[in-house]
């Protein structure tokens, strides 16, 4: 298992691993960058995404979790939405349809439509569970320190309001999907 100590340095070798993938002929490989609330997993998949669309053929597809998530409480809603209407539909070679859930007014909204071809990269606490990690290519682990990872949260949400009762979800998801095993890479930032 792969530690870079930083995301740079994480995304440069992860976009390479990427890219062999596609020049095996894997027209769509799957990407997981899992870990808890704040840890940097969106940083890492931005910078993936651009990574990859600099030296690839085309803009790697980009899915957060948090559009997945039936609010504060919708952890494992959100897990099982995922897997149901975006990963099966892609192993199966079928397009993925799914509704973005609408943090403003608490229900699913905007549609969304994916149909393979380029790799596809979901970022989000709850993306690597034992399901989704046999048909991912790549399931990369983003570790940060607890204290770094509260004030990310709060630079975010603004408080800690839901703090508690999201990371209560996180410690349950974790040691029953046991995610940190499944990982390829494990990034520390």
């Amino acid at each position: 298992m792969s530690s870079p100590s930083n995301l740079v340095a994480a995304c440069k070798e992860l976009s390479e691993r990427v890219l062999e993938l596609v020049d095996q002929g894997v027209s769509t490989p799957i990407i997981l960058i899992d870990g808890r609330a704040g840890s940097g997993k969106s940083t890492l998949a931005a910078l993936l995404q651009n990574q990859l669309f600099k030296h690839g053929e085309s803009l790697p597809r980009l899915i957060h979790m948090d559009d997945l998530y039936e609010g504060w409480d919708g952890l494992q809603a959100g897990v099982d939405y995922l897997q149901r209407l975006i990963l099966n539909p892609i192993l199966a070679h079928r397009k993925a349809s799914w509704q973005e859930f609408d943090w403003s007014i608490g229900e699913r909204s905007r549609w969304r439509e994916f149909d393979g071809g380029t790799p596809l990269i979901i970022e989000g606490c709850g993306s690597i569970s034992r399901l989704a990690a046999s048909a991912a290519s790549l399931k990369i682990w983003v570790d940060s320190d607890e204290s770094v990872r509260f004030q990310r949260w709060l630079e975010r949400e603004g408080s800690d309001q839901f703090f508690g009762r999201w990371a209560a979800q996180e410690v349950e998801f974790y040691a029953r999907e046991r995610s940190t095993e499944l990982a390829d890479y494990t990034v520390t930032n």
